[in-house]
């Protein structure tokens, strides 16, 4: 499907590019697309191995196995096909918490670690299984309880009511995300996107058994690097969820922890009494007249109740995260620097691995921007987006969000500019990039990891959760402000 995909969006870019006297654009974004790949990659390199490291450390202190065992009934209904105690299990867990809370950085690791661990699981590699298809659509449409990242644009161009977009972003990552395990779990068990349909056969059609496909590749890699022609970037092997019980925490632990997390505490109700303080001054300030108060509002920063707000979720959740894992290891006797730079080697390797994908994906979408296709597209769907009461103004970034991460931005930021913030435009596209996901870059990122160029049902999934958060979008944010 991704073959087919990139090169509709080659073409299609060519032959717009040709039509519409931009073909200097095509070039030039071709190569400057393949450049922001590499320097994506680049950038990915630092967060992933940091946050592998961290999850090393979880690991061997068994912190991981203990998540999984409290979600292990619901995990068990949706993944059947993984062992409740696999490490595949607990990364998943890991990223799916990290997407809800709006923890891009951390997620994207975690969810690389699932794909590398479920393809351990996997007979047919190369092949996509039931259990990557509808983890990935999962992915792209998770539960948002706080899209953080999207408020903050809202307030930064003066919306009154930035956090207008949390009910509805919710509602719509609640109706993509049953749509996702729907269309996953159904289309994995139609007869056309049945693994057997994808196993590779015999000229005679019989199946090729995996035994003899394992021996085969592992004697082609050893010919490859023999002779110097490719040499396969092996992973570090890696280790199980942590003890099998897990160590009860020493007294000098729990010290150690209840000093940190109550001073924690104490610094973070300093802060917002301090900024609360700030608060009152200020409209203590606005209620005065002359210079007495220019002089008192001079010196106050521009901070309301939800930037407050944002402030700690922006800023202090993360922190705060580390310093959990950090101190759980700390206590469970695990020795976490060592442990943090074993697991970062394994973020490097995995984060060089993704390149050639990376620049496949975003060289088709790059050109497909610049060659003016997009326009097309967008006029030629115009009609139907009609009919569901989406206004032409939000349409291209409906259109983007699955394609560009960073595409789809500028368009919310545009359209929020010149529409504003609080109009239904400006909520229905702020709710669009809160509630989903830049769907073939998480394909070509997640997939590219593990060497998965069959992916069965995973696009179909993937784009039916999308445009279900779409229409789910347009609907609430019509019946709420509208």
């Amino acid at each position: 499907m991704l073959n087919a995909i990139w090169i509709i969006l080659v073409l299609l870019s060519i032959l717009c590019g040709a039509f519409t006297g931009r073909m200097d654009m095509v070039a030039q974004q071709s190569m400057k697309s393949a450049k922001a790949a590499v320097m994506l990659a680049i950038g990915l390199v630092g967060v992933m191995a940091f946050w592998l490291g961290m999850m090393r450390v979880v690991q061997d202190a068994g912190l991981l196995r203990v998540i999984a065992r409290k979600l292990r009934p619901l995990m068990q209904r949706l993944f059947p096909d993984v062992p409740p105690d696999h490490p595949a299990m607990s990364a998943m867990i890991m990223n799916i918490s990290s997407n809800m809370l709006g923890l891009a950085n951390a997620a994207t690791p975690f969810g690389i670690k699932a794909m590398i661990e479920l393809n351990k699981l996997n007979k047919h590699k190369g092949v996509a299984t039931n259990a990557m298809a509808l983890f990935l659509a999962m992915n792209t449409s998770n539960v948002a309880l706080l899209p953080t990242g999207v408020i903050g644009v809202r307030t930064a161009l003066g919306s009154n009511n930035p956090s207008g977009i949390l009910f509805t972003t919710l509602f719509a990552t609640i109706c993509s995300t049953i749509v996702a395990i729907f269309a996953a779990k159904m289309l994995a068990n139609s007869a056309r996107y049945r693994v057997e349909n994808f196993v590779p056969t015999t000229p005679e059609g019989v199946a090729i058994p995996d035994e003899d496909l394992e021996s085969s590749e592992d004697e082609d890699s050893k010919d490859k690097q023999s002779d110097g022609t490719e040499e396969e970037i092996a992973l570090p092997s890696e280790s199980e969820l942590g003890p099998e019980e897990v160590r009860p925490t020493p007294l000098w632990a729990r010290i150690v922890q209840w000093c940190f997390w109550l001073t924690f505490l104490v610094a973070a109700l300093f802060h917002v009494a301090q900024q609360w303080l700030y608060e009152h001054t200020a409209h203590v300030a606005m209620s005065m007249s002359g210079p007495t108060a220019m002089t008192i509002s001079a010196h106050l920063p521009n901070i309301s109740t939800f930037g407050l707000f944002r402030d700690i979720l922006s800023y202090w959740v993360l922190p705060a995260l580390i310093a959990m894992l950090a101190l759980y290891g700390m206590a469970k006797g695990v020795k976490v620097y060592e442990a943090l730079v074993t697991g970062a080697r394994e973020g490097f390797d995995v984060a060089i691995r993704i390149i050639p994908f990376l620049v496949a994906i975003l060289v088709a979408i790059g050109m497909f921007r610049a060659s003016g296709g997009l326009d097309i597209l967008v006029y030629l769907l115009s009609p139907v987006t009609t009919l569901i009461g989406m206004p032409a103004e939000a349409l291209p970034m409906a259109i983007l969000r699955p394609l560009s991460g960073s595409g789809a931005f500028g368009v919310m930021a545009e359209a929020i500019n010149s529409n504003g913030p609080d109009s239904l435009v400006g909520y229905m596209v702020s709710t669009f990039q809160g509630s989903t996901e830049t769907t073939f870059y998480v394909m070509a990122v997640y997939f590219g990891a593990v060497q998965v160029r069959t992916t069965r049902h995973t696009v179909i999934a993937c784009l039916a959760a999308d445009l279900t958060g779409i229409i789910a979008a347009v609907w609430i944010c019509r019946a709420l402000f509208g």
